[in-house]
């Protein structure tokens, strides 16, 4: 028997506890990650403070990791799996089909954190959130993070069956949008994140256990990047859901086109996937032809984001000239920028657009080699993850945090600030760690302690530190705003704001809809890209690397 909600008297607001558990989990990693940011940061400029944290980081490396795994893979994969399904169950009016199912997840994700969070604090796991071999990790590490993958997949299979039994009972409807992508985001995440799943089970795990004694390095990077580049697009799409589904409400418009916001997401299913090569244009044992066909498809999968820049600007400016707006570009001027949410969600649309120009010239085969590895990488991606979704999952929580506790923002004006000085710290740390890539600065290296930094590097590590430094106090502010709006007393009422659309769904084709074909597509494309290179790197290649604990 299922153990759905039936009871017609309990509505979606039954899932709210879990949803600010997700996002509870995720802010408090969020936290560390930005300490640990900050130690960085001013490495770089020249002021060590590592022998200050010890023992708690023992060194540059271990916080780099720690930093990383917090930042990049619990912050982000935590906030998802409670933002996303609560999207999905209020746009189509129902809780999730399974309570015990969804509770199920939560436990199993943390439980799977607090595993890998044991030997990653006590440095026993300091090998940066890519993992790469043979650097070995305790085994705790992997088995915690792969626990952590398979309660996402659950996540994903609730939304599934919600999904399923909706339609049930509306056969000729349209799904609604911000669930249409929602279930688009979690497809496609459940055929990236396979990679990753098959890297943990049949090489990490029984090797850090001493089950194989030896590994392929060259293998286990495949499979890393089989899930590495595409996991960028778990991060990136909810952020595009609020873009999509709310941005133009908050604004005082509508959507501009609900069909073309279908097709990017479908794009991006069939698309994020068969990408990872674009990260291994410098490794030797793959065939040049594949790394030709992942820049390929890394380059397609652009083409949904420039649909993306093109519907989102141009419900800005419909809600723009409905409030006076006028002017070529002047518009934009009369956007509601006193709305702290709005503010922070569209600064991170603005410093995307650099960090999506950058993406192009790491994806081509031979500008990527003139970046790879160097201090470029960090600063591109950290206008990506560490703003254009970061700061859009905090403007996010400038409305859903005073929802899910009913009660208001705690001070407007200090979450204005905070958005503004994460976007110019941003600017300060990624101009000059871009730069610094650049001039051939290596990344994950501490720089401000390094005896061969070049004289045209000296000038731009201070940059590093200040940018770092405005970065954390610009986090201080929000956690200190998130904190006082649950502390306090006062009550308030918060909606969802869900955007309507000019151009409805049922203008679109229905084909949209057709999950089975296209998910079928995407696994067709991934077998396409991955199929035949891994077969020739698995029969030419053998383990035979020991694992090396460095730090």
């Amino acid at each position: 028997m299922s153990d759905a909600v039936t009871d017609p008297r309990i509505g979606v607001e039954a899932d709210d506890r879990l949803t600010g558990s997700f996002v509870a989990v995720a802010l408090v990693a969020l936290f560390g990650g930005a300490v640990t940011g900050l130690l960085q940061g001013l490495e770089h400029a020249g002021i060590n403070l590592y022998g200050a944290v010890q023992p708690v980081i023992k060194s540059y490396y271990h916080g780099l990791s720690v930093h990383g795994v917090l930042n990049a893979l619990v912050f982000t994969t935590f906030f998802i799996c409670g933002f996303v399904p609560f999207l999905l169950c209020r746009a189509l009016g129902r809780p999730l089909q399974s309570r015990k199912l969804a509770w199920g997840s939560f436990w199993l994700m943390l439980g799977g954190l607090l595993l890998a969070a044991v030997p990653l604090l006590a440095n026993q796991a300091s090998v940066m959130y890519t993992m790469y071999p043979p650097m070995m990790a305790h085994w705790a590490f992997y088995v915690g993070l792969t626990l952590v993958v398979v309660g996402s997949w659950l996540v994903g299979l609730n939304m599934a069956l919600t999904y399923r039994s909706w339609r049930r009972e509306h056969r000729d409807e349209r799904i609604p949008l911000t669930a249409f992508m929602g279930l688009a985001t979690f497809a496609m995440w459940t055929i990236a994140s396979m990679g990753l799943a098959a890297e943990m089970l049949f090489m990490l795990i029984p090797w850090s256990l001493g089950v194989t004694p030896t590994i392929d390095a060259l293998v286990a990077r495949v499979l890393f990047w089989y899930t590495g580049h595409p996991i960028v697009y778990f991060w990136l799409l909810p952020a595009y859901i609020s873009w999509y589904g709310l941005i133009p409400k908050q604004a005082g418009g509508k959507l501009f086109s609900d069909p073309m916001a279908r097709v990017a997401f479908i794009l991006f299913l069939l698309f994020s996937t068969p990408t990872g090569f674009h990260h291994q244009f410098a490794d030797p044992g793959i065939h040049e032809g594949f790394k030709v066909l992942h820049m390929i498809f890394t380059f397609a999968v652009f083409f949904p984001s420039l649909l993306t820049f093109f519907n989102v600007v141009a419900s800005l400016e419909l809600a723009s000239r409905l409030r006076g707006g006028t002017g070529l570009f002047r518009w934009f001027t009369k956007l509601p920028w006193g709305d702290p949410s709005f503010a922070a969600q569209v600064l991170a649309m603005l410093i995307f657009v650099p960090g999506g120009i950058g993406g192009l010239i790491n994806a081509s085969l031979n500008l990527n080699l003139i970046v790879h590895n160097t201090a470029w990488i960090p600063g591109h991606f950290h206008l990506t993850v560490g703003t254009a979704v970061t700061l859009t999952f905090m403007g996010i929580t400038y409305w859903l945090v005073p929802l899910l506790s009913g009660k208001p923002l705690w001070n407007r004006k200090l979450a204005l600030a905070q958005a503004w000085s994460w976007f110019g710290g941003m600017l300060i740390f990624s101009h000059a760690m871009h730069r610094l890539g650049l001039l051939g600065a290596p990344r994950r290296t501490m720089l401000g302690s390094a005896p061969y930094v070049l004289d045209e590097w000296s000038p731009l590590l201070p940059w590093v530190g200040i940018g770092g430094t405005i970065l954390f106090v610009s986090s201080v502010l929000y956690f200190l705003n998130i904190v006082a709006t649950l502390v306090s007393k006062k009550r308030a009422v918060v909606e969802v704001p869900f955007a309507e659309s000019m151009t409805p769904a049922s203008e679109g084709p229905r084909i949209l809809e057709r999950w089975s074909l296209w998910i079928s597509i995407a696994i067709v494309f991934v077998l396409l890209a991955y199929g035949p290179a891994l077969i020739g790197l698995l029969s030419e290649t053998t383990s035979s690397s020991p694992g090396f604990k460095v730090w």
